[in-house]
């Protein structure tokens, strides 16, 4: 295989990491011409930059072991330095070559705790058709029909086993039940706390990547210049904080990238930067050895995530979504300023992992503390998401700062999973106050200093709160009877924000929302209560049409009636009651609770 690197003046290439290679095609051997007892080598990297060669010997092929035509070679490694660290992780799409042609990328390994260095190989034939662009179609839809099957993302691939046949077993020494495993890819993480990788290791390893520490080296003129055999990252996150996983490249032609020999996430069409690993050393381990890697500069875009490559670009990288968080404690402020990338199911987990370690990496940390979490995401072409709550601790083994972690997640789910349209984030922005207290209040009572009024006459609430291991407290909320309230029974709810918050949630959510957008979903998401706000809601016997985003009070039955007629399904929802007044007071700590008076109106 020959390449020929583009030249470029010395100026233009610190300014340019990513140089276009043009590489032609490597001559392939076919599968049909692998036979057992073949030999060959395989090329990767055990530490530094030194691509090394491993020599192998052809165990044999297993047909259809991914699916129908998704063969699998089995080779074992044989001697130097492979036998010592058997098949590390890192080394998935490490190039096979036998008689001196590309015959596939080492992909796959045997278990944990393998006492033969022993791999498959994805035959390079099945590799390249990566390439194959994703025939689905964004869809951008607005309408009060949302589709909820169209323009949806391919599901998380998880960890997959393969059985081995029993002939093979047998023939080869393998012990019974011997099943194939994709290769762990190393997740580099750097800038983060250890208390974050332990807190969300098990989230990635379910998807066959092994969490490391990690680091980043400065970008460099000649990053670009990768050959079959280089490692590369896959870049979920840079700037203060950085994670990226890394795999090894397998063949490079006319500028795209081949790696892995496996899915990355399985998920077809992505946009991920490609930046330069860097191995520090690989970690022989006799349960699983893996690569430990440093991240360089961007040099390309990774766009094909399949089952049998990872496919991508050398030249330029997509946009990231820019993210800036601020933590405040006692003990001052601390800024990070990071891009991830934007993607439906990663964009919200990413976001939860940054908001987790800012928090945790705060020498003022500690359990037992209450956050508020304020700031917004800007969304192109619609209003700005507000973020504000209060979020205290509790007594489950958990660590207080996961309910941050977990509302900023929940949050960006709840926008990346409308039916209808795909959203583009523009800017996130994010502040997390520490305060060393346990601020939470639950109602224990509350009673009205009059049991009849009437209409238009203001009465006070009185509510008693117990703070957490405090004497209760006594807060009276003035609240004033409509003028047009008529002779019966009125409800007063006394309640923190969650009650009144359930149902808004329920109409805009679901396998039939009942909004007619984005914008308007948006808007509901910002008129939610605060839970550090007390609410006393006055209501009244008489229907509420909720109509997309609309509260309709006291409608008649002569237009609950036409609008039922011509509303699409789903489209409306009726309550028995309606709001006849709401009323809330500032706390400056979670309320939790909900307490309810009848009052009778003269």
């Amino acid at each position: 295989m020959r390449i020929r690197w583009l030249a470029l003046p010395a100026a233009v290439a610190l300014l340019v990491f990513a140089v276009p290679a043009l590489c032609q095609m490597p001559e392939t051997l076919p599968l049909s011409q692998v036979k057992a007892g073949m030999k060959g080598y395989a090329r990767t990297i055990f530490a530094g930059s030194e691509i090394e060669t491993v020599e192998l010997e052809v165990m044999g092929v297993l047909p259809n072991l991914l699916g129908p035509k998704q063969d699998i070679i089995i080779v074992k490694l044989v001697g130097g330095k492979a036998e010592f660290t058997g098949v590390a992780g890192g080394m998935s799409g490490s190039p096979v070559y036998l008689d001196g042609k590309l015959a596939g990328a080492l992909s796959l390994r045997f278990g944990l705790f393998s006492k033969e260095p022993l791999a498959g190989v994805t035959p390079i034939q099945n590799m390249l058709e990566a390439n194959v662009p994703d025939a689905r179609v964004p869809v951008q839809r607005a309408t009060a029909e949302p589709s909820h099957s169209e323009g949806t993302e391919a599901p998380l691939a998880v960890s997959r086993t393969f059985a081995v046949p029993a002939d093979f077993s047998r023939d080869s020494g393998l012990s019974a039940g011997a099943f194939l495993t994709p290769i762990d890819m190393p997740l580099a993480f750097s800038g983060f706390h250890p208390a974050t990788l332990q807190q969300f290791r098990g989230e990635f390893s379910a998807l066959g990547m092994v969490s490391t520490h990690g680091g980043t080296v400065p970008p460099q003129p000649e990053d670009a210049r990768i050959e079959p055999g280089s490692m590369v990252g896959m870049v979920l996150m840079q700037g203060d904080l950085s994670l990226q996983a890394g795999c090894t490249v397998t063949a490079i032609v006319e500028g795209r990238v081949f790696v892995c020999g496996h899915p990355f996430f399985g998920h077809g069409n992505v946009e991920m930067p490609m930046s330069r690993g860097h191995v520090v050393t690989t970690l022989a381990s006799a349960m699983a050895s893996t690569k430990i890697m440093n991240s360089g500069g961007t040099i390309g875009t990774f766009t094909q995530d399949r089952l049998t490559a990872v496919m991508g670009r050398l030249g330029s990288t997509p946009r990231l979504i820019p993210v800036e968080l601020k933590i405040s404690s006692p003990a001052g402020e601390k800024n990070f300023r990071f891009e991830m990338i934007e993607h439906p199911k990663f964009t919200p987990l990413l976001l939860s992992i940054a908001a987790f370690n800012g928090l945790v990496s705060n020498t003022a940390y500690s359990e037992g503390m209450t956050f508020r979490l304020t700031g917004g995401i800007e969304i192109q072409n619609h209003s700005t998401v507000q973020l504000q709550n209060f979020f205290a601790p509790t007594d489950q083994l958990i660590p207080d700062g996961m309910s941050v972690a977990a509302a900023a997640q929940s949050v960006f789910a709840r926008v990346y999973t409308n039916p209808y349209e795909r959203v583009k984030i523009e800017r996130v922005r994010l502040q997390v106050e520490a305060m060393p207290e346990r601020r939470v209040s639950v109602i224990e009572n509350a009673w009205s200093e009059k049991s009849e009024v009437s209409p238009g006459e203001t009465i006070k609430v009185k509510v008693q709160l117990r703070p957490y291991r405090g004497l209760p407290e006594m807060q009276e909320v003035p609240i004033t009877i409509p003028p047009q309230a008529s002779r019966g029974t009125l409800r007063i709810l006394v309640s923190g924000s969650e009650t009144l918050n359930q149902m808004s949630r329920f109409i805009s959510s679901g396998p039939q929302a009942r909004l007619a957008g984005l914008e308007q979903l948006i808007k509901m998401m910002n008129r939610e209560r605060r839970n550090s706000q007390l609410y006393v809601t006055l209501l009244q016997p008489t229907p509420t049409l909720l109509l997309e985003e609309k509260e309709l009070p006291n409608a008649p039955l002569s237009q609950i009636q036409v609008l039922d007629q011509r509303r699409t399904p789903g489209s409306s929802l009726l309550l028995r009651e309606s709001t006849a007044g709401e009323w809330s007071w500032p706390m400056e700590r979670v309320i939790v609770g909900q307490f309810s008076i009848t009052i009778s109106v003269r």
